[in-house]
């Protein structure tokens, strides 16, 4: 473990190769750049490959053949980019291979803004593309859970076979704070992908074929019913969020990402007041986290907020989903790259008493 003073994309990059990642593809995008501009540098120095492709849709499929072969593989762009990858994030899905995409997202829709924003929810965490799939999405709040979730999200990969998706933003991308690195993984030391990886023989010493091409109904049908088994094991095992004050919480903040460090912000200028407010964090996004809303007491909650920089709200159907009614919930929204302040939750929540 090392700290250093480093800017958020930088941590990204560097802890993708401590986790064994030696391979990434890419096209320039603000507020990413700095991702592959490091790494265009770093993986020469231990072994790895960087390759800027000629657009976002080449770039992801490179990263689908070099997953294929067993090798960690990262790709990383904004909202727009991820647009264009979504074919290839549908193949890297539909064929189970590993791998970790990193969303440094901005304000749009269409060009917008290069500001952060949060407004890439739905297509991360409910449509990463077409075929009904998902990605296991996870979402930090700083530099510091950038560099970790990046670092874990290669096992995460690896142990379900599946694109795992680092949903941060701009802000995220570009601050800078010290951070306490990981270790350098030594690659002999990962878990065998032997049983599936693409550049290996069959016991019988058949070559190893990948198509994600199902011809008949009743063969997509039964990948469709594994992948969903595999969402289930997720919702059962992986949820994960943080609490912050909720025990005796009368007024609930919840929130995500970069949103839900300011909305903490808020929560201790209210606790200071007086006003008995919490937070609930989501940190795994898909699955999302169920449990922390349905082992709430509602009895005491007198109102529930949803602070997201997202015009319209994103996040505040899954929490909608997730409380089921049992209490009110109130947006607390900015958009467009219109950065969320303490200042607007503690208004909002004082305004609803």
């Amino acid at each position: 473990m090392s700290k250093e003073f480093i800017k958020g994309n930088e941590a990204i990059a560097e802890a993708a190769v401590r986790a064994g990642c030696r391979f990434f593809a890419g096209y320039p995008i603000t507020p990413q750049n700095e991702v592959p501009e490091y790494l265009s540098a770093r993986l020469p120095e231990v072994g790895g490959h960087f390759i800027q492709g000629e657009s976002e849709i080449a770039s992801v499929f490179m990263v689908f053949g070099v997953a294929a072969t067993g090798i960690r593989s990262m790709t990383s762009s904004s909202g727009p980019g991820f647009a264009l990858k979504s074919e290839g994030i549908s193949f890297l899905a539909g064929g189970r291979i590993p791998a970790v995409l990193v969303n440094v997202s901005r304000g749009g829709p269409a060009i917008g803004t290069i500001e952060p924003a949060q407004q890439d929810y739905f297509s991360a965490v409910h449509a990463p593309a077409p075929g009904g799939f998902r990605c296991f999405v996870i979402a930090p709040q700083n530099v510091q859970e950038a560099a970790d979730f990046v670092y874990e999200a290669f096992d995460i990969a690896d142990k379900y076979r599946t694109p795992v998706y680092v949903l941060a933003d701009g802000m995220i991308g570009n601050m800078m704070e010290v951070v306490e690195l990981p270790k350098m993984r030594d690659l002999a030391e990962l878990p065998s992908n032997d049983s599936w990886r693409f550049n290996k023989y069959n016991d019988d010493g058949s070559a190893r074929i990948l198509s994600t091409y199902m011809p008949m109904g009743e063969l997509m049908q039964q990948k469709n019913k594994e992948m969903a088994e595999m969402y289930e094991a997720w919702e059962k095992n992986e949820q994960r969020w943080e609490e912050y004050m909720v025990d005796d919480a009368e007024y609930i903040v919840t929130a995500y990402g970069s949103s839900a460090r300011i909305a903490k912000s808020a929560v201790k200028e209210l606790r200071a007041e007086g006003i008995k407010a919490g937070l609930i964090r989501a940190i795994t996004l898909f699955p999302f986290p169920k449990n922390a809303f349905a082992k709430l007491d509602y009895a005491k909650i007198k109102k529930m907020f949803c602070a997201e920089m997202s015009i319209p709200g994103q996040y505040i159907y899954d929490v909608q989903n997730a409380v089921l009614g049992r209490s009110q919930i109130i947006p607390i929204q900015t958009s467009g790259g219109v950065i969320l302040e303490t200042d607007m939750v503690v208004a909002a929540v004082k305004e609803n008493l």
